[in-house]
């Protein structure tokens, strides 16, 4: 039985260092396609460098499991070719710096057991703090183990998120992706072998090597960046969405926003095949008159309209 209950909830990364250049904020934006027109310049040139903040879901390393378990507890374990991503949230606290050395720790905040046979889904929390434990930024990361359901584990029905709203979007991004653009993207860190080798992604369902759900969730920043908040990162508070399908390089992403005051909704949607591969898209922004102060909120707080 690979997930242990409730021994999982005490399972935790040690706190750790970690440093980021601009080279690393360069690489990272190009990964996403700022690079492809004027409005992007300001993060992928050194003068007046800005980070994208949905790096920090590359920069300071993995934030998914394992983790460790604590002193006499049984260390739980997945069935990790059946793991997919399933939702991702980024919440920033201070405006990021181009380049920085930070603090990251990770622990298991919940689990919920599916049954045996539909898997399980376990949250886990990312923090990003300073040298002197001041919080910078926090990530609550979902994965789906949809081969580890059936533990033990408690079966509550997750709180169902709301669809986007009746209306037509205020605006759509049409962002075309390169073929190569994958092989670019695992150079933050995330050498998955689905991202590259056709034969890997043969073996587990699909036609060819699919497009990180990460990459994909940077290109929706990247988009609400462009075209809503004029380029200037210090107005993302928060970011999140759910996965719903994979995007394959070389298909055209479209995003959709409705803008509503300071809270973004979006979703993406894999033009050619007409499918949403990012649902239930919800961005906070920080009102423009005082972006440059920051925000005070309890990590692994939820932001607007997500759960």
């Amino acid at each position: 039985m690979p997930i242990h209950y409730p021994d999982i909830l005490s399972e935790a990364s040690e706190r750790r260092s970690f440093s980021y250049t601009t080279k690393d904020a360069i690489l990272y934006a190009l990964s996403i396609g700022m690079g492809e027109d004027a409005g992007g310049l300001p993060f992928v040139y050194e003068p007046g460098l800005q980070l994208v903040p949905t790096a920090v879901t590359v920069l300071g390393g993995s934030i998914m499991p394992p983790l460790a378990a604590g002193p006499g507890l049984r260390k739980s374990s997945f069935d990790f070719p059946k793991v997919v991503h399933g939702e991702q949230e980024i919440l920033i606290y201070r405006p990021l710096r181009p380049a920085d050395t930070l603090f990251t720790s990770t622990r298991t905040i919940s689990v919920e057991d599916k049954g045996e046979g539909r898997g399980a889904v376990v949250v886990t929390e990312t923090r990003w703090t300073d040298e002197g434990g001041v919080d910078v930024a926090a990530l609550v990361n979902t994965i789906f183990a949809r081969g580890d359901g059936g533990f033990g584990g408690p079966r509550a029905e997750r709180v169902q998120q709301a669809d986007e709203p009746a209306r037509a979007p205020d605006i759509s991004v049409s962002m075309p992706t390169r073929r190569d653009q994958a092989l670019l993207y695992r150079l933050n860190g995330d050498g998955n072998p689905l991202h590259a080798d056709p034969a890997v992604a043969m073996r587990v369902g699909f036609p060819g090597p699919i497009m990180h759900g990460l990459c994909t969730f940077g290109m929706t920043c990247r988009a609400i960046l462009q075209h809503v908040v004029g380029g200037d990162s210090s107005r993302i508070f928060s970011h999140g969405a759910r996965f719903t399908a994979p995007l394959f390089p070389g298909e055209t992403l479209r995003v959709d926003l409705w803008v509503d005051d300071d809270i973004v909704d979006f979703r993406a949607v894999a033009v050619e095949r007409d499918v949403a591969v990012i649902r239930n898209g919800c961005t906070a922004l920080r009102p423009a008159a005082a972006r440059s102060e920051p925000v005070a909120a309890p990590v692994g707080a939820a932001a607007p309209g997500l759960s």
